[in-house]
């Protein structure tokens, strides 16, 4: 294969586009069932408390599994574990689409988590890998299909959820089977084996001090982030139903379609300058005092479609920035391999993410509408809690200056979910 010209983003192999098109459909996978949750609650006769467990075992299993994919990979290889990923992917959202019952979509999304884990964990690897030349620009590419899968997720999701419940799962199953086949036939064999990893490399890495101090902040905030993207549906559509609106699967996609595209355009974009011209903590402080307001906003505005879209919205931009610069505080923060530290602060944080829609149903039950969003603006002030206690192991953080790729893992860490 003859050599690409450097820098150019467009001039890449057969083999980094396939691996771009299928990162768009994993994160897609992201907000994907968003707008569907109050029409399978309809149809399968479920309480939103058990469609938000959607989210719930597909985040728990993520999280477990990424404590174990640096010693995966390093066994199997990038290529091999990135073609387990993706048949996991597969199969396990063509069987969601295909339940009858609410609890089999939960077991199935469970094992779409684990699929999820293994291909994010080596994608980038294996992007860089693939490239020939242009290597930034190949993370570049990269850096936009995040974008791009976090934005469309949603609104996929409400076009396709408008015609049935089901037709999300398919219809990401039959797109990543596109990708798997593409990445079989143009992912070369041989690629270099990452480092060996140990077993418990992830759960030995909890022991720096400050890896801890981010991750238990990480899974407060996460808390937060997961009560606003799981629980915001059923408000939105019961607002919308004592206005007299429709309000179902297409505007639930809009609305986090617009969500989804302010998260991945400050996530890339905004948060780099942010983090370089003010710091990182700085940054963090003033996004997580930020993302406060909103979870209390939206608890002002439950019964408003307007206060709640236009609140949702306007927190993407701050979740984006915070994703990105809190990963970017992990890698700076400690001594720790990158592909460690990023996968054991992913693992603890996404476990944040599955207790949220695990117990915003009750808490609504218990304290009406509001209440799970006051529970989620009191997790993000104890995630800043934490990095004020934690701030003595983190007085060597020192401004970041990365170069593209270790940029892009900030960012793939910090979107994963």
């Amino acid at each position: 294969m003859k050599p690409h010209k450097e820098g150019s983003v467009l001039h890449q192999p057969p083999a980094v586009w396939a691996i771009a098109f299928a990162c768009v459909v994993s994160f897609m996978g992201i907000g994907l069932v968003d707008p569907i949750l109050p029409a399978i609650s309809h149809d399968l006769n479920a309480t939103p408390g058990q469609t938000m467990l959607l989210f719930t075992s597909y985040l728990l299993i993520t999280s477990l599994g990424m404590f174990f994919t640096g010693f995966i990979a390093s066994r199997l290889g990038v290529r091999t574990t990135l073609i387990v990923g993706l048949v996991l992917i597969v199969a396990f959202a063509a069987f969601a689409g295909a339940s009858g019952t609410v609890g089999e979509i939960i077991g199935f999304r469970a094992g779409w988590g684990l699929g999820n884990a293994l291909f994010i964990s080596t994608a980038l690897a294996a992007i860089v890998g693939a490239a020939s030349g242009g290597s930034a620009s190949a993370i570049i590419l990269y850096e936009a299909a995040i974008g791009v899968g976090m934005a469309v997720g949603p609104l996929l999701g409400g076009v396709l959820g408008n015609v049935s419940w089901r037709a999300p799962f398919f219809g990401t199953a039959a797109l990543m089977a596109v990708g798997l086949i593409a990445i079989v036939a143009m992912l070369r064999t041989g690629m270099a084996r990452p480092e060996p990893v140990r077993l418990t490399a992830g759960f030995r890495a909890l022991g720096n001090p400050a890896l801890l101090t981010f991750g238990i902040a990480a899974l407060a905030y996460n808390y937060g982030f997961f009560t606003l993207l799981a629980y915001s549906p059923y408000p939105l559509e019961s607002a919308a139903a004592a206005q007299g609106m429709e309000f179902g699967a297409h505007e639930l996609g809009l609305v986090f379609f617009g969500w989804g595209l302010m998260l991945a355009l400050s996530s890339v974009f905004v948060a780099p300058v942010l983090t370089r011209r003010l710091g990182l903590l700085p940054t963090l402080f003033t996004m997580l005092g930020l993302l406060v307001v909103c979870e209390l906003s939206l608890g002002a505005f439950s019964s408003s479609v307007t206060g709640l879209t236009v609140t949702i919205i306007v927190a993407g931009f701050f979740l984006g920035v915070l994703n990105t610069a809190l990963t970017e505080a992990v890698m700076e923060a400690t001594d720790l391999p990158r592909q460690v530290a990023s996968s054991t602060y992913s693992a603890v944080r996404f476990l944040g993410g599955a207790v949220a829609p695990a117990v915003s149903g009750s808490i609504a039950a218990w304290l009406g509408t509001p209440g799970p969003y006051w529970f989620g603006a009191a997790a993000v002030l104890i995630a800043i809690i934490v990095l004020i206690v934690g701030r003595k192991h983190l007085s060597h953080l020192s401004r970041p200056h990365m170069n593209a790729e270790a940029e892009a893992q900030a960012i793939t860490a910090g979107d994963e979910v």
